[in-house]
């Protein structure tokens, strides 16, 4: 009954008794009303194959505009030379970065509380590599395209609009966008999200939360050296989309018998919830459904190969989530244990920049410790004595 009194109570306060027009608005923050409502997310799905509603339209409506081919001509060449060859078809992936842009960067001591900006990857596929005692591994190869900082989002502003959030107060965002593409395919919502930036529009961006000793300009370019080679990371993404699957390829179950009075029956999954006061099919009961496509984050695999020339990160084993083809989401690792192994050899922080670095850097392949390098002789004789 006192919830039932509040709830009244507070509507009073908001509408007139009388003529039912809204007197005042009510703080969210003060009234009991609103801070009691929850909504129980146990009975909402929870797979969606569609952008939010709330996110700005990407993609425009492509209508004819009757340009000529000399016209159309024109306006790639006039974007080509604004913002270089980032968005064309066989592009490196390297970030173009413009030289009349002026980037300024506070260099800032890493520290152990320290959080960096990652990277966003394109899976390209699996490759075979040795360690120096000849054992055979698998990894698998994810290159980083074209990934610039779009946007800074800073802590207060952070605490601002994301209250409930899993972001911490403390931390700032950081907005990067990957695989720069013909601003023409674009809204003009979506290509004003890069103005401040002064870069194309992205095909794929993410938020990394980030603390402020970490900040980099809007326009910053990523590359693969972002990274160091024995380093351990978290890779964010997607998994593979497989459909509506039935109980025994989605949750493993073994199914009813192959023979002896069984019919139609041989893949099902059984009773579901019958009898007594639980008659009804409980909610989390796994049943056939929706499987794949499911953000997952895969936590603490070791970086064992990095070629700067074509920013191409190697990742040991197969199990990176997604098909070929899809974008990851890369940032050191939030394990304690793995982060300790690599302390005493801090990251490039904020990021890696190429003009502190010799220029023979970016040509060559860089090894994590344990790997056979390609470069060095498989087998060694000893003179005969």
């Amino acid at each position: 009954m006192s919830t039932t009194f509040t709830c009244l109570n507070s509507l009073r306060r908001v509408f007139g008794p009388e003529t039912g027009r809204v007197l005042s608005t009510p703080a969210f923050h003060q009234n009991p009303l609103w801070l009691s409502h929850q909504r129980e997310m146990s009975r909402v799905k929870q797979r969606t194959t569609h952008p939010r509603y709330t996110w700005t339209k990407k993609r425009r409506e492509r209508h004819d505009q009757e340009l000529t081919s000399d016209n159309q001509a024109f306006l790639g060449q006039v974007i080509l030379q604004k913002y270089g060859p980032a968005y064309q078809d066989g592009s490196s992936g390297m970030p173009w970065v413009s030289p009349l842009k002026d980037l300024h960067h506070e260099r800032t001591e890493w520290t152990s509380k320290s959080l960096r900006v990652g990277v966003i990857a394109k899976k390209i596929g699996v490759h075979p590599m040795w360690d120096d005692k000849g054992n055979r591994f698998m990894t698998t190869l994810l290159q980083v395209v074209d990934n610039h900082i779009v946007k800074y989002i800073p802590p207060e502003t952070v605490a601002k609009n994301y209250p409930d959030s899993r972001f911490r107060p403390e931390l700032g965002i950081l907005l990067v966008g990957a695989q720069s593409a013909d601003p023409q395919l674009f809204t003009k919502e979506y290509c004003g999200l890069f103005q401040e930036a002064g870069i194309l529009p992205k095909v794929r961006l993410h938020r990394f939360a980030i603390t402020p000793d970490a900040y980099l300009m809007p326009g910053t370019p990523l590359y693969a050296s972002h990274f160091f080679a024995g380093q351990y990371v978290d890779v964010i993404g997607k998994t593979v989309e497989r459909g509506w699957q039935g109980v025994m390829r989605r949750w493993g179950f073994k199914g009813m018998p192959a023979t002896h009075g069984v019919t139609k029956s041989h893949r099902r999954g059984g009773n579901t919830g019958g009898g007594g006061e639980k008659g009804r099919v409980w909610p989390g009961t796994k049943i056939p459904g929706h499987m794949g496509s499911r953000w997952r984050v895969h936590k603490g695999l070791q970086i064992v190969r990095i070629n700067s020339k074509y920013n191409v990160i190697y990742i040991r084993g197969v199990s990176v989530q997604g098909d070929p083809g899809s974008y990851l989401c890369l940032r050191d690792t939030c394990l304690p244990l793995r982060r300790a192994a690599v302390a005493s050899t801090p990251p490039p922080f904020p990021t890696y920049f190429p003009e502190e670095l010799p220029q023979s850097h970016g040509e060559g392949d860089s090894y994590a410790s344990s790997v056979f390098k390609f470069t060095e002789p498989s087998i060694t004789f000893e003179e005969n004595r």
